[in-house]
């Protein structure tokens, strides 16, 4: 249900606004960075949906609400088409009850909000010619990203790796970072390379490290580090 949110309200109310879909964290919870006239900001906390812009600032309970009352509050609108990607969620029936859970969107938040410290961290301490993307989190998949280059290839041009954070998925339930060559290379030690798109540290792994803001950083780094 909260991925049904982030994306039938929450990346919906920017994409009908500036073509955009991407999200980012926000105070407590997950949301848009500024985007439109004014500029406008949706994002959702454990509790309410909150929506900033040139107007005073609304707020929508979660509780009792539907994916119809939500979208209104945001000013999205269901009617227009969608898409995120190929898997894209059904709108479903946009006026049942949602059943929201407030610790999930908490950890959901509390995830990414590391996972960006990290990224922050990695790209910081990479040379100039790393160019990094932007980071984003991509509401398909509620996996935040960004890619880097690591050195050109035999005909000369940039080889890229991305750098995410997923919130769990079919390959590993629970979330994870991930290391991500865009192509075949993976260098060193077989076992580091782990996931068949890469390499994946979960989250299980860094929640019982003494810093998992320093354990997700390194694993990270040394990812990036046997790829040069």
């Amino acid at each position: 249900m909260v991925h049904h949110v982030l994306v039938h309200v929450v990346s919906r109310a920017r994409s009908q606004a500036d073509g955009h879909i991407g999200l980012t964290p926000t105070p407590g919870g997950l949301g848009t960075p500024a985007f439109g006239p004014g500029p406008s900001i949706v994002r959702l906390t454990p509790t309410h949906l909150v929506v900033e812009g040139t107007e005073p600032t609304r707020t929508q309970p979660l509780a009792g609400a539907t994916l119809r009352s939500l979208a209104e509050a945001a000013g999205a609108d269901l009617d227009r088409e969608l898409d995120v990607g190929g898997d894209t969620p059904p709108l479903g029936d946009v006026d049942a009850e949602l059943v929201l859970d407030p610790g999930a969107i908490g950890r959901l938040a509390a995830w990414h909000a590391l996972a960006w410290q990290v990224f922050d961290r990695v790209v910081a301490a990479l040379p100039p010619d790393a160019e990094p993307a932007r980071t984003q989190l991509w509401p398909e998949h509620l996996d935040s990203a960004t890619n880097v280059v690591v050195g050109v290839d035999e005909a000369g041009q940039p080889r890229r790796v991305g750098l995410g954070a997923s919130s769990g998925d079919g390959f590993h339930e629970a979330p994870y970072l991930y290391v991500g060559p865009w192509g075949p290379e993976r260098p060193g030690d077989p076992a580091f390379w782990n996931a068949p798109f890469g390499a994946v540290c979960g989250y299980d792994d860094l929640r019982t490290a003494a810093s998992p803001l320093d354990a997700a950083t390194a694993f990270l780094t040394e990812g990036l580090d046997r790829l040069r």
